[in-house]
């Protein structure tokens, strides 16, 4: 719970209890000089640094001597938040933070556990902004709109600045309700190597072997091409591999296809952020409420886009990847790329780019400079993908508060420290840090636009840059109940790693299985109520998702660099 601490001072003189103010203000004045200083490079000049870090030390003034509670998932942002941020809101405004750093599940679970009981674990989570469509349906979050503009009015950093935030709508619920603000995040690209892509060699070897030019995939025809072209080189002394993916039984298995997998196959329909009704988990949803995820009630889970994401998965794991490939998690697949014998990968986080592994001098993927010879580019899309669709995942670890359990001056402390964490004084240094942008003013910030013209960050600022940043989205809020759902995909999916079942019989059993488990729950808003069964024949001959079968695309390619030009010429 939080605490107060109260100094009981006794005036011994009149000067004395005059000159406290003063020399107190004075040192909050150095304090800020000095955060000044040290959140460089900043988006904003110092004198806006100074404004805004003023104003926390004004409005925290209440809440001096406060403890709060937060937690983060593991990733380098949050560890930074934990380490540097929370010493400087303390610093600044008296109020003590501790910000615990655990693992992406236990955030999940403690979350759980804090709406089920309604006891404080924490006053406010990171917490995906996947999970919108549980708390939609829970009404368990703050409207962050609504208590900006009422009781929380007092507490709202003037320079807060909506306007400002990259894809703020994931945190929206279907009727625009924010209850989840950015805090970081990060997209899943596609990873490749330039130097190799631009080899003359190469180019020529890969032409006269498929008809196109090695270039950056558009679809998944040329991802495969060009993972066959290069598995088995020798290059630089070492056997290269054209694929790097993961496949161990274990949670982070299921994020490899709830990570909008399905989606980048096209499995579901049109739509931004997400498909509607049939989103990126082939759970159709109607009048917000979900009515199934099999195709015999309207979904996509077992269509033949969900099966065909499957069997390309597995098939490219096996035949593409590294042997140990199959045996890693997330985690431990995350910065394999930067051991040098990788080609390309269909599937990176670009947070796990923010390793030195891929960035020093000393690693194999960067020049002697410590210049990525990598670069990361939009994801291919598979043959079911239809324009007007997402084309791949966005995490957003956004700040949400229980509002049955966190109220009054707890949540006033609370929303100060998150406003803290994503300020303008704080978001560009944050980047630097984590490679994790949640503000517009940051990826359009001179200093990084210098950086980029450097190729320091291998074209993540590029990217964010692009027309087609929007196309990359979280989860959105079709899944009624992310947590208990998103446990059954690892389940379900590792049958077909370890060939215990058939990429068909695998989503049937995951669709099912989902059906089954949405049908029981009974939730305050928009709870689930399933379509009655029909035949697979009368969905697939519906337009949009669930889609029927289609025939193989060609390869097709573009060239990194005029497609770097293009965005440009948008911006």
């Amino acid at each position: 719970m939080l605490k107060r601490f109260v100094c009981l001072f006794a005036a011994i003189s009149m000067g004395f209890v005059f000159a406290l103010p003063v020399q107190a203000q004075e040192n909050k004045g150095e304090v800020i000089e000095k955060w000044v200083e040290y959140f460089q490079p900043c988006a904003v000049s110092k004198d806006a640094q100074r404004k805004e870090l003023e104003w926390f030390v004004n409005a925290s003034k209440p809440f001096k001597g406060m403890e709060i509670k937060s937690v983060a998932e593991g990733i380098k942002t949050h560890k930074w938040e934990s380490e540097v941020l929370t010493k400087a809101f303390y610093e600044l405004t008296g109020i003590k933070v501790t910000h615990d750093i655990i693992g992406e599940g236990e955030v999940v679970d403690r979350i759980q556990r804090q709406i089920q009981t309604n006891r404080p674990i924490y006053h406010i989570f990171v917490n995906d902004a996947d999970l919108i469509g549980t708390h939609l349906r829970l009404d368990s979050a703050l409207d962050w709109n609504a208590y900006m503009a009422g009781e929380g009015k007092v507490v709202t950093n003037p320079y807060l600045d909506m306007p400002d935030f990259l894809n703020p709508e994931f945190g929206q619920d279907y009727d625009g309700r924010q209850l989840q603000l950015p805090d970081q995040q990060f997209a899943n690209l596609y990873w490749f190597r330039y130097d190799w892509f631009t080899n003359p060699q190469f180019m020529k070897e890969f032409k006269e072997k498929y008809g196109y030019e090695l270039g950056v995939p558009v679809n998944w025809q040329a991802y495969e091409d060009i993972a066959e072209f290069f598995t088995g080189k020798t290059i630089d002394g070492q056997k290269v591999y054209g694929h790097m993916d993961y496949g161990k039984k274990s949670p982070s298995l299921g994020w490899r296809f709830t990570d909008a997998w399905l989606s980048i196959a096209g499995a579901g329909d049109k739509g931004l952020p997400n498909g509607y009704p049939v989103d990126e988990w082939g759970i159709r949803c109607e009048n917000k409420i979900p009515v199934g995820a099999s195709v015999e009630r309207g979904g996509a889970t077992n269509g033949p886009a969900a099966v065909y994401a499957t069997t390309k998965y597995v098939e490219w794991l096996k035949k593409y990847a590294p042997p140990y490939a199959a045996s890693m998690t997330w985690s431990e697949a995350g910065p394999a790329p930067s051991r040098g014998n990788v080609a390309q990968r269909i599937f990176q986080y670009i947070t796990w780019l923010s390793d030195p592994a891929f960035n020093d001098p000393s690693s194999p993927v960067t020049d002697e400079n410590g210049k990525p010879l990598w670069r990361v580019a939009p994801t291919p899309h598979g043959k079911y993908w239809d324009e007007g669709m997402k084309v791949g995942y966005h995490d957003a670890g956004s700040w949400t508060l229980l509002k049955k359990s966190v109220k009054g001056d707890e949540r006033k402390a609370a929303w100060l420290w998150a406003q803290f964490c994503i300020s303008k004084t704080v978001c560009l240094k944050k980047f630097v840090v984590g490679r994790t942008p949640i503000r517009k003013s940051t990826v359009f910030s001179d200093y990084l636009a210098k950086e980029e013209e450097k190729g320091t960050y291998g074209g993540i600022v590029t990217f964010y840059k692009s027309p087609v940043e929007k196309l990359w989205t979280d989860s959105g809020p079709n899944p009624p109940h992310y947590p208990l759902l998103a446990e059954q995909w690892w389940k379900h999916v590792s049958l077909v790693v370890t060939g215990e079942a058939t990429p068909q019989e695998a989503m049937d059993k995951l669709a099912y299985k989902m059906d089954e488990l949405m049908s029981k729950l009974r939730l305050p808003k928009y709870s689930p109520k399933l379509n009655p069964k029909k035949s697979r024949e009368y969905w697939l001959s519906q337009p949009g998702a669930p889609k029927p079968e289609r025939p193989d695309e060609k390869g097709e390619t573009i060239s990194y660099d005029e497609m770097i030009k293009n965005w440009r010429a948008q911006q």
